[in-house]
């Protein structure tokens, strides 16, 4: 699979095309309707963590890796039209370090 070049939905329908599983069986799986699961692999809709970690259970995927693919695409398309975008990338990444950064406790040293 090579995730940067697909989105989050390419990959899960053509995983679920590669068992052989039809749409109404997996959006049973993740007691959702058929038309959400097709808005999923169409990218119109996001699923929920509940519903990544289900799919990658299906179709024995990494978890870890189809949440970056999922969360990546969002990312993607938000930025897609925008001509800095790239620089936009690099000043959230230092943003989140920053946020990390402020958010984690430090421990208190006793002596």
């Amino acid at each position: 699979m090579d995730a940067i070049k697909k989105t989050f939905g390419e990959v899960i329908r053509q995983h679920r095309e590669q068992q052989n599983l039809p749409l109404r069986k997996v959006a049973a799986q993740l007691d959702i309707d058929t038309s959400t699961l097709a808005k999923f692999e169409k990218n119109l809709r996001h699923p929920n963590r509940e519903h990544i970690t289900k799919l990658a259970e299906m179709f024995a995927l990494d978890e870890q890796d189809l949440l970056v693919l999922y969360l990546s695409d969002r990312v993607a398309y938000d930025l897609v039209g925008e001509t800095n975008s790239e620089q936009v990338l690099r000043v959230a990444e230092e943003k989140i370090k920053y946020i990390r950064s402020k958010n984690t406790v430090q421990g208190v040293l006793g002596f």
